[in-house]
């Protein structure tokens, strides 16, 4: 038995120095680059401008009667009058109406152009009177220009304008050609703005070398468990997502003579099934690219884990399932949101409907989240069926390439201390339009958020920082510098 034990620590203590050997064999995949020149800029009068385009309140509603269509020619106004250098040098064309694109023609025509997206649209302001400063004011305070759209997206779309007006005014010409696209409608599905734009980069023969979006960003120093530096996050891929009605029938009566179990009570079974059985999941795909790229960076008490998930996968995908944000990560989501039944306190329903929305992870598609579904809640007089056609998960970009490579190079040169990782955008953006186009498609606004800042888009108190703004506006000057070059990996 002794020498059972022997062998068996001994088995073990091997095993411990093996996975620190892996963990310390880990190769870093950042990109060591020299800090970029550092351009003056006057970040009073960039906030005034971007405080400007708050006050304009170009929303999307749902409803396409009430569609603000003389705010959005204000915006289209205000754009021409304070960016006169980008209106005089860049081609304009007007898609779909009130969508903008806009053509920086470079000197060498053989090389595919890059693209950047913001779109001009946001959402309602919900409560105005919980806010710290009303929704549209466009008031600049302790810091930070506040309003619906500071964030999403009208700070992505200021900067990129301020920093192509000041390359203008330096004097800069690109030899590679930088394209605008500014759609109107992405809070409801960019249906008529980016689509547009897309099918008309298609018409054209238009392949760009890259699309960058909104998305992801960048998360302050311990943000993330165990990761002591800003971790700048550019999203490869985003979830899909359908919402399906789960509709048990019954022949229904008044509720004096009840049977055993009514159409409320099959629904409310097949509920409990569904939430009762997640769907599969664990740290693969995006995920598992996110933890190579971070692992290399971390302490190695956290690093081992991660460097060694053929035998820490389990315990690993347990451990983060249990944060919401997190467990969004390994797999397709499940949210009951709605329910309807009788129209009566005591009519029995011949029908109960459960609205149900899934958030798709790449692998999934909508079909094969409906098919699940119904072989979990199956049970006879319960229908699964459709609410909208959904939309199926993007196309995962590469990351082993020189489009991604720029992107992580131009973060580095800008965000010294910043670890690049890629990521999965929960939402939906216009970049996935472009999937057709190009499989370069990265999503990855240059702004760095602390955990309160991610309630405040679509949610109260909205901001955007002066220094954060200025940095924005550094990072796409010297992105379109960068991809002016054939850019190769590094």
């Amino acid at each position: 038995m002794g020498r059972l034990l022997r062998m068996l620590g001994l088995g073990l203590v091997a095993l411990a120095a093996a996975l620190v050997a892996r963990a310390l064999a880990l190769p870093s995949r950042q990109v060591v680059t020299p800090a970029a020149p550092r351009i003056a800029l006057e970040d009073a009068a960039i906030a005034e401008r971007l405080a400007a385009a708050v006050r304009l309140p170009t929303i999307s509603h749902q409803d396409a009667a009430a569609f603000p269509r003389a705010d959005f020619e204000r915006f289209h106004a205000w754009l021409l009058a304070s960016y006169p250098r980008l209106h005089r040098g860049l081609e304009r064309e007007t898609i779909s109406d009130l969508s903008l694109v806009y053509t920086w023609r470079g000197s060498d025509p053989s090389l595919a152009p890059v693209v950047l997206l913001a779109h001009q649209d946001v959402v309602p302001a919900e409560s105005p009177e919980r806010w710290a400063h009303p929704p549209f004011a466009g008031e600049i305070a302790d810091g930070f220009v506040w309003g619906r759209g500071a964030i999403d997206d009208k700070g992505a779309l200021v900067a990129i304008c301020e920093a192509v007006e000041g390359l203008l005014a330096r004097g800069f010409a690109p030899r590679r050609t930088v394209i605008l696209g500014f759609g109107h409608d992405e809070e409801v599905g960019g249906e008529s703005g980016a689509k547009q734009i897309a099918a008309l980069f298609a018409a054209r023969g238009i392949r760009p070398a890259l699309v960058i979006d909104e998305g992801l960003a960048i998360l302050t120093p311990g943000f993330l468990p165990g990761v002591t530096r800003a971790a700048a996050l550019v999203g490869i891929a985003e979830k899909g997502s359908v919402t399906l009605e789960i509709v048990a029938s019954a022949p229904g009566g008044h509720s004096s003579t009840p049977p055993r179990s009514t159409a409320a009570g099959a629904l409310a079974e097949a509920i409990r099934a569904l939430e009762a059985d997640p769907f599969p999941g664990g740290v693969g795909g995006v995920t598992a690219l996110s933890f190579d790229f971070l692992a290399p960076e971390l302490p190695l008490l956290a690093r081992v884990p991660l460097a060694n998930r053929w035998l820490f996968a389990a315990p690993l995908g347990a451990l983060a399932s249990r944060n919401p944000a997190i467990n969004a990560l390994l797999r397709t989501t499940t949210a009951v949101t709605m329910l309807s039944g009788s129209p009566k306190e005591n009519v029995l329903p011949t029908e109960a409907i459960a609205t149900a929305n899934f958030r798709i992870l790449p692998g999934e598609t909508a079909e094969t989240v409906r098919e699940r579904v119904a072989a979990t809640v199956a049970a006879p007089d319960v229908e699964v069926r459709f609410k909208d056609p959904g939309r199926d998960p993007s196309p995962v970009s590469p990351v082993d390439g020189p489009a991604f490579g720029l992107i992580q190079r131009t973060i580095g040169e800008i965000f010294r201390d910043a670890i690049v990782t890629p990521g999965l955008v929960l939402g939906g953006t216009d970049s996935r339009h472009f999937a057709a186009v190009t499989p370069n498609v990265f999503r990855f606004a240059p702004f760095q958020y602390d955990a309160s800042d991610l309630t405040r888009p679509h949610g109260i108190d909205e901001r955007l920082s002066l220094a954060n703004l200025a940095d924005g506006v550094r990072w796409y000057a010297r992105f379109v510098e960068n991809a002016s070059a054939a850019f190769e990996a590094p």
